[in-house]
């Protein structure tokens, strides 16, 4: 479309400035990348916890896999 419109209002989009939007200000503060708190003085409960979490949901595709192999071996 724009390629068929006169010059002057291709000159004219090409010199529209685009500002550009304030990309983390939305009102909350200032910007945190973590959905939730950082907890302060228990990091080590939590570093626990957190690697305890990922770890099982990491592995259950894994023993789900060994499960199946072994139930089809048994057969």
């Amino acid at each position: 479309m724009l390629a068929r419109a006169p010059h002057s209002l291709r000159a004219q989009v090409a010199r529209t400035r685009v500002v550009p939007s304030a990309r983390f200000v939305h009102g909350h503060g200032e910007y945190h990348h973590l959905p939730f708190e950082w907890p302060g003085k228990k990091r080590l409960s939590f570093g626990i916890k957190l690697t305890a979490f990922l770890v099982t949901g990491f592995s259950i595709p894994f023993a789900a896999a060994k499960f199946q192999l072994n139930k089809s071996a048994a057969t």
